[in-house]
């Protein structure tokens, strides 16, 4: 009976010893960016963040209803944008970067609705797919990293 005990009691040991070792979860590594990746992100979240301030410019054209020059902002200064974005979203790694696509897409869904709203002088829509412009243009930015 003793030697059962001690047999029992060791293979006992092993099944806890393997539970363990197998058990335990694997850590998650955080998004790794190269520093060829960063350097091209960096270059551009510069425009990008250089618009950003200047949406200002395009709040007050749709208040006082100067559409011809939020059609005019929208085409010019903000032109590049889309580009910008881009190569920003590219560069990103794994979820962040279909976020990131998406979040752009959707902030040009919101500039073309503006632009349309402006050729109809469609105070409201414009007013409140600038709103919904900020919003996504901020969830942007926010999903750069900083390293």
């Amino acid at each position: 009976m003793r030697r059962y005990r001690s047999i029992l009691a060791s293979i006992l040991a092993l099944v806890m010893v393997c539970l363990v070792s197998c058990g335990s979860p694997q850590a998650v590594q955080p998004p790794a960016y190269s520093p060829t990746q960063l350097e091209i992100v960096k270059q551009y979240e510069g425009n990008v963040l250089k618009q950003r301030d200047r949406m200002d410019e395009l709040e007050q054209f749709i208040v006082n209803r100067d559409w011809v020059n939020v059609g005019t902002f929208i085409h010019g200064p903000l032109g590049d944008l889309r580009r910008d974005m881009g190569y920003v979203s590219r560069n990103l790694s794994g979820k962040t970067k279909k976020t990131a696509s998406q979040t752009a897409q959707d902030l040009f869904v919101h500039f073309e609705t503006i632009d349309a709203a402006a050729d109809a002088g469609n105070y409201s829509l414009a007013v409140q797919n600038y709103a919904e412009a900020i919003k996504d243009f901020d969830a942007f930015l926010n999903l750069i990293p900083n390293g």
